[in-house]
């Protein structure tokens, strides 16, 4: 079984390929290893071969990691990319770097007053329901705007919105998975144009990476093509 070392590399190399085909350069996208349910020894074998960002769905799970890997937290970068409950809001205003699952104001309000004084701001990132499914978080493609200006409206020491993050409904061909990020870098160029300075496109997972990169992603989120499939 190839290492995740060896996978890692492949992963890059696959973005490369896919920004080449999109006319884009290699160094615009950003890959974000997902490591729920992988432990910290995962993480330090990923970190090990030139890894430095990192994603987690359950805060919990994040803490004892970023606990038994504190000697290099100054080298990471953790990512929250998972639903966020307004009591978890102190503990990932106090130990994340980004957040990408907000999905209404009161959510960003709460990080914004509990980030620490001395921290750089959170970045964070709107999540869409872009297909519109009832098991998905999100806000709909409509409410986005006017959420968007009110959290890009909080305290810039303490929050920054960067973009959007979508996790669309899965979809068997290139084309198909197209669709879905098209609508979310169109509902990014939007916000742009009424006067955002925004920058990121959270979208992309093992199976639809190739397809999210055509249509403007900067982050991909991927977990199983480098760490297998997911551990209970």
């Amino acid at each position: 079984m190839a290492s995740i070392e060896a996978k890692l590399q492949e992963l890059r190399q696959r973005i490369a390929r896919a920004c080449h085909d999109a006319g884009r350069s290699a160094q615009s996208v950003t890959l974000l290893a997902v490591t729920k349910t992988f432990d910290a020894t995962y993480v330090r074998q990923a970190f090990d071969a030139g890894q430095r960002e990192f994603g987690e769905n359950y805060v919990q799970e994040a803490l004892a990691k970023m606990a038994e890997l504190a000697p290099l937290r100054a080298e990471m970068q953790w990512h929250l990319i998972g639903p966020l409950q307004s009591n978890k809001t102190r503990v990932v205003a106090e130990n994340f770097d980004w957040v990408h699952s907000v999905d209404r104001l009161k959510i960003a309000a709460r990080l914004a007053e509990q980030r620490p004084a001395g921290l750089p701001p959170l970045q964070l990132c709107l999540q869409v329901n872009i297909s519109g499914e009832a098991s998905k978080s999100g806000l709909l493609p409509e409410e986005v705007a006017e959420v968007a200006q009110a959290v890009a409206a909080l305290p810039r020491d303490k929050v920054v919105l960067r973009g959007l993050m979508a996790i669309p409904e899965p979809a068997a061909d290139s084309e198909s998975q197209r669709v879905p990020h098209r609508a979310l870098r169109e509902l990014l160029s939007d916000l742009i144009d009424t006067g955002l300075k925004l920058d990121t496109l959270s979208m992309g997972m093992s199976a639809d990476m190739d397809a999210a990169v055509a249509e403007g992603a900067t982050i991909v989120r991927v977990g199983t093509a480098i760490f297998g499939h997911r551990q209970l």
